[in-house]
């Protein structure tokens, strides 16, 4: 009885150390694939999850319209400072950033050219001609060309004008105000391109070196240095020459600029030969590598001979620099000078071989005409035009732009 006790209670502990040994090993060696079987599910779980943040970035993209309509009205407003700001390197934005440019450019130019645009100048003296449902008979040429007149478009070209919309009135073709209208505009955009050449500043040299001529108080030094601001903007390297040696605040002004921009600027000692700091500055510029040589010179009346003897030196000078320059001769001319404006520019042309005008300060004068007046008997095409006092406020000239913004409908007036 006792050996059966024995052998019962050995089996129930080999049944034991079985199920607690050996099964146990098996259940471990089973566990694997039972996790393996639930990982797929746990996987399945978090794709939503992963599709969750998927999504998340959708969100925004829903507010991105109302958000580029607000910034798209904000750019409006700024006006030519928004497009410092764009980043167009972004596909089809890049393609439609043009279209944009110029309508910001001929809305700033008409907030330049208010006076022009006013009662007194020449587009509110037309604006009061033509409104209306007037009708056209050739009395008409005389009353426009009291106008044009009165806006110093002066004689000449006025004569010119005229004759082609009297041309135009004896075929019949100018049968309401608005096709008279129309007519000036389109004479007008003729006259300023000159050649098609109007508004091209090119870069022609290593480096290209621009001369800026004119007489006192044209705006000469502050042209230089807004050019200034305008190409190191669009990433070229400038050094200023301070060719004005009479005068020591010249100099310094352009200095001023020259810190301010960020450009070397070469000067000379008071009263040093002009032409010896346009030399070296344009022997620095090749040193230096830069693109662009913007030389000052000191202001002279046009009357004074030996003075303007002395500019055709300085020009001569800076071609034994650098063969074939200077690339450019700007003659810059205050538009509040009117008629004497145009004289100021024959003088110099006799002179110097000028290959562009700058007008400063129109937007302080309400005879705007008298770039008209200037192109047409000079030939010279205008590269910039000052419209205020900020870096900004110089503008490259282009003719369509400039008659739009001068001559521009009531309508689109009210639009822009």
């Amino acid at each position: 009885m006792d050996m059966l006790i024995y052998v019962v209670v050995g089996i129930v502990a080999l049944a034991a150390i079985y199920f607690l040994f050996l099964r146990k090993g098996d259940a471990a060696e089973a566990l694997p694939p039972a996790r393996d079987d639930k990982l797929p599910p746990k996987k399945e779980a978090a794709k939503p999850a992963a599709k969750k943040v998927e999504a998340a970035p959708e969100k925004p993209k829903a507010k991105q319209p109302v958000e580029a309509k607000a910034d798209k009205d904000e750019d409006e407003d700024k006006g030519d400072e928004a497009d410092a700001g764009v980043d167009v390197d972004v596909g089809e934005a890049a393609d439609a950033r043009p279209s944009l440019t110029p309508r910001k450019d001929i809305s700033s130019m008409r907030k330049g050219l208010a006076k022009s645009r006013g009662e007194e100048g020449l587009f509110g003296k037309l604006r009061a001609l033509l409104t209306g449902n007037r009708e056209i008979d050739g009395s008409i040429a005389e009353e426009i060309e009291e106008v044009l007149l009165a806006s110093d478009v002066g004689v000449q070209t006025t004569e010119v004008l005229l004759e082609r919309l009297k041309t135009r009135l004896e075929k019949g073709d100018l049968t309401n105000s608005g096709k008279v209208w129309d007519a000036l505009r389109a004479e007008a955009t003729d006259i300023l391109s000159v050649d098609g050449d109007a508004g091209a500043f090119r870069l022609r040299g290593a480096p290209t070196v621009v001369l800026m001529v004119g007489v006192n108080g044209a705006g000469k030094t502050t042209t230089i240095g807004k050019l200034a601001t305008k190409l190191v903007g669009e990433g070229r390297k400038c050094v200023l020459a301070a060719g004005d040696t009479f005068r020591a605040a010249a100099v310094q002004q352009l200095v001023v600029w020259g810190d301010r921009v960020g450009c070397e600027v070469v000067k000379g000692k008071d009263g040093a030969d002009p032409g010896s700091v346009v030399f070296d500055a344009i022997k620095k510029a090749q040193e230096i590598g830069a693109d662009v040589v913007l030389a000052d010179t000191a202001g002279r009346l046009h009357t004074k001979t030996n003075l303007m003897t002395e500019m055709t030196k300085i020009a001569k000078t800076a071609g034994k620099a650098l063969e074939g320059a200077p690339h450019e001769i700007l003659l810059v001319i205050d538009a509040t000078t009117g008629q004497n404006a145009l004289a100021q520019a024959k003088e110099f042309a006799e002179t110097l071989p000028m290959t562009g005008l700058v007008l400063t300060k129109l937007d302080g004068t309400a005879k705007g005409g008298v770039v008209l007046g200037i192109c047409d008997s000079l030939k010279l095409p205008v590269r910039f035009i000052g419209l205020g006092e900020r870096p900004d406020d110089l503008h490259d000239f282009s003719p369509d732009a400039f008659v739009e913004a001068l001559l521009g409908k009531e309508a689109e007036v009210d639009a822009a």
